[in-house]
């Protein structure tokens, strides 16, 4: 892809010759290798270098065109110039996109260097000894179905007619490890990890394989639970997949267009327990894959959704930011139409809780590690949930898996049933959160 700067040249002098005063353009091209590997050998390798950009035109009449390009040479910013202004005289006429208010505010210097991509046969060699290493960590353990290594390299820019020109590279290295038993008379038990960092090198492939080895040991002498209500104590992992299927609660879009748990009324109400802060924190040291800006321009930032169980604060665009009389928050993605999403969550403890307490003496309650089917499992609008979990019951530290169940409930009766946030945080894809206690949830047994 041609630099940030002969993009802006070009894009300038094709609008000029077209005519365009008003445009912009988000583009990003990735360049990727990741491998796979299934009993000792090398199973997939894949290369791939993908690149788009998406070209935003407002005319005369102030109304907006898109299209989008992988072409992003001199002809073809032109075209795309071209199409998304021809386009433009059957855009919307009401709440039209328009350019973020803080697209040419200046952000700290927060770019981080592409780093060196390790060979292909490094990939594959660590992603062998990682599936080895974890079939002799058990007899039970029979295999590795699902694997991968992955390292690739991201440049992203946005420019604007108003002079905005924002870029930033980054490079990041990931494993993710799934692996299963097989033992007679047994169901099949699984357990999985994943690690992700800014090179091979700095990669905590150990800790990988350990985790998964020593969830899927866990799960091999499993029992069935009785139905009923119980203690549950989500993973990490868990709460925030859980966070993630409810995050209309927080999305001024999903507001605006009815499609919410809360309303625009909701901000200074109590949502949940008094010792839950949710955050969202694209700039969060533990993010890895940091974005210093969104795809309108606006720079990212620390959003406080709920600070004590107070709902305080949404995420939103140039367009939900001035329809609600507030600023864009740095979470906008921009294609055929505006979106608004979360970039990285923080959750953690607000403030002392009155009891401390821990899975070494707690009785009888429900660890769940792993969230299922969410995309089915999950009624966003409604609140509800039904999901199937890997998970444990544990007794005064003592931990049995449970071989098949559902966990249920309303997401914000969830919220204020929260008894105890633990104070140890831990980084998963989504973000950093540590283990939630909620009181009764009802658990359904096989």
């Amino acid at each position: 892809m041609p630099n940030i700067t002969e993009i802006a040249h070009h894009a300038k002098e094709k609008a000029s010759k077209l005519g365009i005063k008003k445009f912009d353009i988000y583009g990003s091209t990735i360049d990727e290798t990741s491998v796979q590997v299934d009993q000792g050998e090398p199973k997939q390798v894949k290369a791939s270098n993908r690149s788009g950009v998406t070209v935003r035109v407002w005319n005369e009449e102030n109304t907006m065109g898109v299209t989008s390009t992988t072409d992003v040479d001199p002809k073809g910013l032109e075209l795309a110039l071209k199409t998304a202004y021809e386009a433009s005289f059957f855009g919307v006429k009401e709440n039209v996109p328009d350019f973020s208010p803080e697209a040419t505010v200046l952000i700290p210097n927060t770019h981080q260097e592409k780093l060196p991509q390790a060979p292909v046969n490094d990939l594959i060699n660590s992603l062998l000894a990682a599936e080895k290493e974890l079939l002799a960590a058990h007899e039970a353990i029979k295999g590795v179905p699902y694997n991968g290594l992955a390292q690739r390299d991201i440049d992203r820019f946005y420019l604007n007619s108003d002079g905005a020109t924002r870029t930033e590279s980054r490079s990041l290295a990931s494993i993710y490890l799934y692996s299963k038993t097989e033992e007679d008379g047994k169901k099949p038990r699984s357990g999985s990890a994943f690690r992700i960092e800014r090179s091979l090198n700095n990669l905590d492939i150990q800790g990988c394989i350990q985790e998964t080895a020593e969830k899927t040991v866990s799960h091999l002498n499993y029992q069935k639970i009785k139905s009923g209500k119980y203690r549950v104590v989500f993973s990490p992992n868990a709460f925030l997949s859980l966070l993630g299927g409810f995050s209309n609660l927080f999305n001024a879009q999903s507001i605006l267009d009815n499609q919410s748990l809360s309303n625009a009324d909701d901000l200074g109400k109590q949502i949940a327990a008094p010792l839950l802060s949710v955050y969202d924190d694209a700039l969060h040291p533990g993010n890895v894959g940091a974005e210093s800006f969104d795809g309108e321009g606006t720079p990212t930032r620390q959003v406080k959704l709920i600070e004590n169980g107070v709902l305080t604060s949404f995420i939103h665009s140039a367009g939900t930011a001035k329809r609600m009389n507030t600023q864009p928050t740095g979470n906008a993605n921009i294609g055929a139409k505006v979106s608004v999403s979360p970039n990285f969550y923080h959750v953690f403890a607000a403030s002392s809780p009155g009891q401390e307490l821990s899975l070494e003496t707690a009785e009888n309650v429900v660890l769940i590690d792993d969230l299922q089917a969410l995309h089915a499992g999950v009624k966003p609008l409604q609140g509800s949930f039904s999901l199937p979990f890997d998970g444990w019951l544990v007794n005064k530290g003592v931990k049995t898996s449970i071989e098949s169940a559902t966990v249920a409930g309303d997401f914000l009766e969830l919220l204020k049933s929260i008894i105890y946030v633990e104070k140890e945080v831990e980084l998963s894809p989504g973000g950093v959160c540590p283990r939630v206690w909620v009181d009764q949830l009802s658990i359904t047994g096989e």
